[in-house]
């Protein structure tokens, strides 16, 4: 079964946000808009959108670096999405894996985006319904455009080449090439929802401290938390889980690495990636 989904390439993306541009004209012009828009020029613009990007400053000084995590729809192939909707609209294609919304059967009951572990879904106000990535299904199949472009407005947009697009159920095509030789890993594996798309880690600079070592607080956040009598901010917990957040980028998930520690409520490192 062809599995259809997008690898990113976290060494290479620049966070210039082409790929969340080109996303929303594509798509407010396209069967699945108009995508609503409130308050798109102000200071906290608003609307629908259906691929974001995340950026995380990471590591120690001076060996410091900035990651850019682009994150929509990763097209599950155990959507959780999928069987708590009420009306069926939520649904994957049984031709190419690729999970849809019908907007004429969603009621906007939200249960989707209550299920859904990587907030994936958006909720278009205007409308009254769920929307989500397509992965342009109108566009990748449209034999008026050149073959060349009929991928996703995404892959055609990114001026690094960060993202690729393909089936990787085919072991020879781009994608799964691009996954088996370069570690690509999934997010958040544990959850059994096996997503599709896929990233492709980041290279440590020379001299950066390895991932290991990254996870470790720091004296000074140790030393807080043994003085605080209140563990409600828990400054070392969060450094640590955000520490092993940083190293799932850095491309050791699940690999010779135990596992956070999470105490007093503070949040795990999956949750971190799931907002």
């Amino acid at each position: 079964m062809t599995q259809l989904a997008l690898v990113i390439d976290l060494n290479v993306c620049v966070g210039c946000h082409a790929c969340v541009t080109s996303c929303k004209q594509w798509n407010t012009s396209g069967p699945a808009g108009p995508l609503s828009d409130l308050e798109p020029y102000g200071e906290n613009p608003l609307g629908v959108f259906f691929n974001r990007v995340q950026t995380y400053e990471v590591g120690q000084f001076p060996q410091t670096q900035t990651v850019h995590f682009p994150k929509s729809c990763l097209h599950c192939e155990e959507p959780p999405c999928v069987p708590v909707c009420p009306t069926g609209a939520s649904y994957k294609r049984k031709e190419d894996g690729i999970v849809l919304v019908d907007s004429d059967k969603c009621i906007g009951c939200k249960y989707c985006s209550w299920a859904c572990p990587y907030g994936a879904r958006e909720y278009d106000e205007d409308r009254g319904v769920m929307t989500k990535c397509t992965l342009c299904v109108d566009r990748i199949y449209d034999e008026s455009i050149p073959a060349p472009q009929r991928r996703p407005a995404c892959v055609n947009a990114c001026p690094t080449n960060a993202r690729l697009f393909g089936d990787v159920h085919d072991p020879e095509s781009e994608v799964s090439r691009a996954i088996r030789e370069r570690g690509g890993y999934a997010l958040m594996p544990e959850l059994g929802t096996r997503p599709a798309n896929h990233y492709l880690p980041r290279q440590l600079p020379q001299g950066a401290a390895p991932a290991d070592e990254m996870q470790k607080p720091s004296p000074q956040a140790t030393a807080r938390q043994a003085a605080s009598p209140r563990p409600v901010s828990n400054e070392a917990a969060l450094e640590v889980e955000a520490r092993g957040l940083f190293a799932r980028i850095f491309g050791t998930l699940g690999k010779d690495r135990p596992a956070a520690k999470q105490t007093h409520g503070a949040p795990a490192a999956s949750q971190l990636e799931s907002h």
